[in-house]
């Protein structure tokens, strides 16, 4: 149980790590770097939702055969379909959409954005715990360096989460350790949701690869819906795509390293 709860607890250390430096860095991130770290986010997510949930998903539903995918695809699909009404039910920002559509207040831009990484910081949370309640439950397809892999790869690309949140809001005139503060609670959804997943996954083991696949169709909602839109937006986009490549490759590399 420990291990469970070190590992849930990784992600928001990432998330507090990056409000943190509200204290060191005088102003908001440069767009470019904003892209930049927008792509990094995106690479990591995605290979974590290749490498570290479908396949398992896909691997543990063998014993059916040529339609060893459909929990995955019936999982993927739930995933998918639970961010889009979360998306619909909860007001938050698109940068890529909202920049061309309309002048909105900075503040309001601020908690809107605020509201988009706490959204898309549950399905991070869903993902980690399900792999640590495949780990908790014996499942022989997820290790413990597997499941540490995502939790490490999903803290780093939460630390410039955590640093968009609270720059912006200190320049708006918050305090910094009122802006530190509401970094790091947008990320507290993560071991929520996580230890929500893990209970619910050890009440229904043969569910397992359904909530694999379910937190990755959530997870690649985000990306495509949140993620790669910032990454590619304006000129240049070409940082968002090399920040992807590395993002990937990195997870990728922690995951096979690790697992």
């Amino acid at each position: 149980m420990k291990t469970v709860v070190i590992g849930l607890l990784i992600p928001f250390v990432g998330t507090a790590a990056g409000a943190a430096c509200v204290f060191f860095l005088r102003n908001e991130l440069k767009i470019s770097v904003q892209r930049a770290l927008s792509g990094f986010a995106a690479g990591v997510m995605v290979a974590a939702s290749i490498w570290s949930l479908i396949v398992p998903a896909i691997e543990q539903s063998s014993d059916k055969g040529r339609f060893a995918f459909l929990p995955a695809f019936i999982g993927f699909w739930l995933g998918v379909l639970f961010l889009l009404l979360l998306d619909h039910i909860i007001p938050h920002l698109h940068v890529g959409i909202d920049q061309v559509e309309g002048p909105k207040s900075k503040l309001t831009r601020i908690v809107m954005l605020v509201l988009a990484v706490t959204l898309h910081n549950i399905p991070e949370g869903m993902a980690v715990g399900v792999v640590y309640a495949g780990l908790v439950n014996g499942s022989g397809l997820i290790t413990a360096g597997g499941a540490l892999a995502l939790a490490l790869g999903i803290a780093i690309q939460n630390f410039p989460e955590g640093a968009i949140i609270s720059m912006p809001l200190y320049a708006e005139g918050k305090s910094k350790p009122k802006s530190f503060v509401l970094g790091v609670l947008s990320g507290a959804v993560e071991p929520l949701f996580g230890g929500l997943t893990v209970i619910l996954a050890g009440l229904v083991v043969p569910a397992m690869p359904y909530l694999l696949s379910f937190a990755a169709g959530a997870m690649l909602y985000v990306v495509v819906e949140e993620l790669i839109p910032e990454m590619s937006a304006g000129e240049h986009s070409n940082i968002g795509v090399v920040s992807f490549a590395v993002g990937f490759s990195l997870m990728m590399a922690l995951d096979v390293a690790l697992g």
